[in-house]
């Protein structure tokens, strides 16, 4: 037990400290002695029935720690944290991440009540704005359903949209089709960090996308079968900006799926409105890849040729996996500068894969 992990035990006391048993990383910043804990249940046992009314219970400018214990049970209703409210931890009380869903339905082309559409990031069932976010052992879903929504044109529909530094999730599920995991930052110019431990990420086109530098440690990212034979969705689609050296890593993670062999592209290097700066960093790294996978994994978007991003792989494995002049490989020097110390480190050389245990 690390020296934060004490100091939450002494504050909270003994018992509740183990009932918790909250990796040290997932709610302590440094020098913040006062932690709030509080329970969301659906069935009202809890000191709120909505996660929603539980992130709203956060003070505004908030400097402690935040702790929001989620009771078993399927929330719906889109959520928002607030750039003014950082320091949250969500941490699911179930025994697996299924235990816990945070849930919503609507996509890009949705008519908002008001009128209008929601839009790609409009349609995220969960947008994190505030720093210092922490997830543990829950799921994040979007249940759009295309094919009875088959009169909408635009379907992407967002299960999680981050657009905060220094955030965490462990051992957390996200569900969708397109567009699931939306990783981003509050604008352009600003680097946003991400740690993924443990997770699972599922979709079809372009399910794991933005500017945002993130690093997948173990985790296991799964296409979906739209049910082509030729072409069954893009893993990802990066828009990191060329200013930034790192995007997304994918570190002793698999890649699988129940599409056909050779029906799913890697990824694709995204533009946003045609924006020259963004040349999407990806790196695969000793992570498995599955059959589906293109044996020319790669491919253009809107104009903009593969070839002029910067997508690398590092010593992968699996059926998926290969070595050829479409699939550009780092090489050992090069791969000493892409691992999650590199990724993750920024100016305050945050580390939150030093500190990750099982929780």
């Amino acid at each position: 037990m690390g020296a934060n992990a004490r100091r939450l035990l002494i504050f909270l006391g003994a018992g509740t400290a183990a009932m918790l048993a909250v990796p040290a990383y997932a709610c302590i910043n440094p020098g913040l002695a006062n932690t709030t804990v509080v329970t969301v249940a659906a069935d009202g046992s809890g000191d709120y029935s909505t996660v929603q009314a539980a992130v709203d219970a956060v003070p505004s400018g908030n400097t402690e720690p935040f702790i929001i214990n989620i009771k078993p049970g399927v929330y719906q209703g889109a959520i928002k944290i607030p750039s003014g409210k950082p320091y949250v931890t969500f941490r699911g009380k179930g025994r697996s991440p299924s235990d816990v869903v945070i849930t919503d339905n609507r996509a890009n082309g949705t008519i908002k009540p008001e009128g209008g559409t929601y839009g790609t990031s409009g349609s995220a069932s969960v947008t994190i704005s505030g720093h210092d976010f922490t997830a543990i052992n829950l799921t994040f879903e979007n249940a759009f359903d295309e094919v009875a929504n088959a009169d909408i044109s635009n379907k992407q529909a967002v299960a999680v949209l981050t657009l905060a530094d220094r955030l965490i999730f462990d051992n957390v599920r996200f569900l969708a089709n397109q567009d699931t995991l939306y990783l981003n930052s509050s604008n352009a110019d600003t680097i946003a960090r991400v740690y993924l431990n443990r997770c699972y990420v599922e979709g079809d086109v372009d399910f794991i996308f933005g500017r945002a530098t993130a690093v997948f440690n173990q985790s296991t990212i799964h296409s979906l079968d739209k049910g082509s034979t030729t072409n069954n969705g893009y893993v990802t689609a990066p828009s990191t900006m060329i200013t930034n050296p790192y995007g997304f890593l994918f570190v002793h993670s698999k890649l699988t799926s129940d599409a056909p062999d050779k029906t799913v592209y890697l990824g694709r290097p995204w533009h946003p409105s045609g924006n020259v700066d963004a040349i999407g960093s990806i790196v695969f790294r000793e992570s498995w890849i599955g059959a589906h996978i293109m044996g020319s994994p790669w491919t253009d978007m809107s104009g903009f040729s593969w070839k002029d991003a910067r997508f690398f792989e590092y010593r992968t494995t699996g059926p998926g996996s290969a070595v050829t002049d479409d699939r550009p490989q780092l090489t050992d020097e090069q791969a000493a500068e892409h691992t999650p110390s590199t990724y993750l480190a920024g100016s305050d050389n945050w580390a939150p894969h030093k500190s990750t245990r099982r929780s």
